[in-house]
C-alpha cells in the first residue's frame, strides 16, 4: 500500500532552496537593494541643510522679486541713511527714486542693491545643499536639476522643499539597512 500523501518531499527545507543552496543564499535575497552614498545619520543632517536653505532661498527670492517691481515698475530703490543731494536734508529709511539710474541720496545704503547680493550667494550655497543631498541620495541627474530650479522660480522652493523631504524620509525609513556606498 502507499500512501498519496507521501509523493512530495518530506522535509520542507528541500523546496525552499535548490541543491546547493543554503538558508545564507536566501537571506541575502530579502537584503534592501537600495543604496545611498552615507549613513541615514548624514543624510538626515544633509536633508536639514538643505531645508532651512529652501526656505532661506525661497524668502530672498521672494524679497528680490518685490526689489524688481518696486526698481522697474515704480523705478525706486529702498535706501537706509544718506544725505539728499539737492536740498543737503538728511535720510532716514525709505524709497528713493531713480531717475535715469542716477539716486538724489549720496552715502547711503541701498538695501534694494543688497537683496540682489544677499540672494545671489544664498543661491550658491542652497545649490551646495542640492548636491550634497542629491549625492547622498544617488537620484538621477533631473532630480537635481528640479531642486535647483526652485532657489529661481518663485514660491518652488516651498514645494519642491516639501516633496523632497517626505521623499527622503520615506526612503531612509523603508531602508533602514541600507548600506552606503564605500
Amino acid at each position: 500500500m502507499t500512501d498519496n500523501n507521501t509523493a512530495g518531499p518530506q522535509n520542507p527545507s528541500e523546496t525552499a532552496a535548490p541543491s546547493g543552496a543554503t538558508s545564507e543564499s536566501t537571506s541575502a535575497k530579502t537584503e534592501p537593494k537600495r543604496r545611498f552614498g552615507g549613513t541615514p545619520a548624514q543624510i538626515l543632517g544633509a536633508l536639514k541643510f538643505y531645508k532651512v536653505l529652501a526656505y532661506a532661498t525661497g524668502t530672498m527670492l521672494l524679497l528680490l522679486v518685490a526689489e524688481l517691481v518696486l526698481r522697474y515698475g515704480f523705478h525706486s530703490v529702498l535706501v537706509a541713511g544718506g544725505t539728499d543731494s539737492t536740498t543737503g536734508a538728511a535720510h532716514g529709511l525709505g524709497m528713493v527714486n531713480i531717475d535715469g539710474g542716477v539716486m538724489a541720496i549720496t552715502g547711503g545704503f541701498n538695501l534694494s542693491t543688497m537683496v540682489l547680493i544677499v540672494h545671489g550667494w544664498m543661491y550658491v550655497v542652497y545649490l551646495i545643499a542640492d548636491f550634497r543631498l542629491w549625492t547622498l541620495m544617488r537620484w538621477p541627474f533631473g532630480k537635481l536639476v528640479l531642486i535647483a530650479l526652485g532657489g529661481v522660480v518663485p514660491f518652488l522652493s516651498f514645494i519642491v522643499e516639501g516633496r523632497v523631504h517626505k521623499e527622503v524620509l520615506a526612503e531612509v525609513a523603508a531602508n533602514p539597512k541600507a548600506g552606503k556606498r564605500y
